[in-house]
């Protein structure tokens, strides 16, 4: 069952990840601030390790490539980095954001940051159920909101607060699920289809996204990256149960995905004009991936259609990633790792598109420039 519904790569994979100012000494001392993650299991670095819920990659060969663990899974859906990974890498931060549920995530190795995201999450309540347990976002933010306490104990709550508000990024990767494991998902979606449009669920989204933002923003929260949904009608998954060809993409979900990237959209020029000290950037997912899909080849891939780990169909889009399943020897010939979510070398042309880029992608500034805002 959790196979089925895994997904895609939304959003904003990029969106993760993204640390701060300085790179030099202490956390605190020095400058470097934060990396606060939100989001799903395209940023999840192993909170659903500690829940008793249907989605979890904790099981090889994910994280194979993953050189931090010795090639040992931590619960990451890829099989290295994520694009969060690889842009604190790429920014100097020495840690990587440590998972809220795990025991380390405590005194000084929170200055780093901390990731919240969990596989199955999703911006509505009611998202990614049929995995019985996953962190929405609003239960996310209830979890910084602990942590953002436990910054005043550890520097004082004038320091904490400029640490946080001026050398600290909050990421947001979020709302595939939204569709895939919610407004989508047959059977259980069946009756929510019927009393609301999609213009509906979508509206419902927004509202509840630019509640839950404004709520980061009065925790401290200044700057922020938000991914769009990316197009998640053409993963291994979709592409297998609709039975398409490898050219060929699922029409509904993309179309979803694009009316609510053009709401995203126009919220965040909303909350950027509302919000005062805030800045809101874009990472346009939905058109980087969907090139890296459309051109694969021109990026050193052999193929955008099939999973490097999975089973069933012509896409190895069925059943997720596990010991049972077939592997391909070329993983860094493969956008996709699983029937859902990247690879780790696609994750890596990604993270340096938003890092560096241009506003065809990210706007109105990369996360280099975010950083030194």
């Amino acid at each position: 069952m959790a196979a089925r519904v895994k997904y895609s790569w939304g959003l904003a994979l990029v969106l993760l990840c993204i640390v701060s100012l300085s790179y030099s000494g202490n956390a605190a001392d020095a400058g470097l601030g934060a990396s606060f993650v939100f989001g799903d299991s395209l940023v999840d670095a192993g909170n659903n390790n500690y829940l008793p819920t249907l989605s979890r990659a904790n099981i090889p060969p994910n994280g194979i490539d993953f050189k931090a663990s010795g090639g040992n899974p931590t619960g990451r859906y890829t099989n290295g980095r994520t694009i969060g990974d690889i842009v604190g890498e790429e920014l100097g931060v020495p840690n990587y954001a440590v998972p809220f549920l795990a025991p380390n995530s405590t005194g000084k190795a929170i200055l780093y940051g901390v990731n919240y995201a969990s596989g199955g999450g999703g911006i509505m309540n009611a998202t990614g159920r049929i995995f019985v347990n996953r962190l929405g976002l609003d239960i996310q933010i209830d979890f910084y909101n602990t942590t953002r306490k436990q910054f005043d104990k550890l520097l004082g709550p004038s320091k904490a607060k400029d640490y946080i508000t001026k050398r600290s990024i909050f990421s947001i990767t979020i709302g595939a699920n939204d569709f895939l494991n919610n407004y989508l998902l047959p059977v259980l979606s069946i009756a929510a289809r019927i009393s609301e449009t999609p213009d509906g669920f979508i509206d419902d989204m927004i509202n509840h996204l630019r509640d839950q933002l404004t709520r980061l923003y009065q925790l401290d929260a200044r700057k922020f990256v938000i991914g769009n949904v990316g197009p998640i009608g053409c993963i291994p998954y979709q592409k297998t149960i609709n039975q398409l060809n490898e050219n060929q993409c699922v029409d509904l979900p993309n179309k979803l995905a694009k009316r609510y990237n053009s709401r995203l959209q126009d919220l965040l020029t909303e909350l950027n004009g509302k919000l005062p000290g805030a800045t809101f950037v874009l990472a346009n997912v939905y058109d980087l991936v969907m090139e890296l899909i459309t051109n694969y080849e021109k990026y050193g891939f052999i193929t955008a259609s099939k999973a490097c780990c999975g089973n069933g169909g012509q896409f190895a889009g069925i059943i997720p990633c596990g010991p049972t399943s077939s592997m391909c020897k070329d993983r860094d010939k493969h956008v996709f790792w699983d029937p859902y979510h990247p690879s780790e070398a696609a994750n890596l042309i990604i993270a340096r598109q938003l890092l560096y880029g241009s506003t065809k992608y990210i706007s109105p500034v990369n996360l280099k420039q975010l950083r030194n805002i």
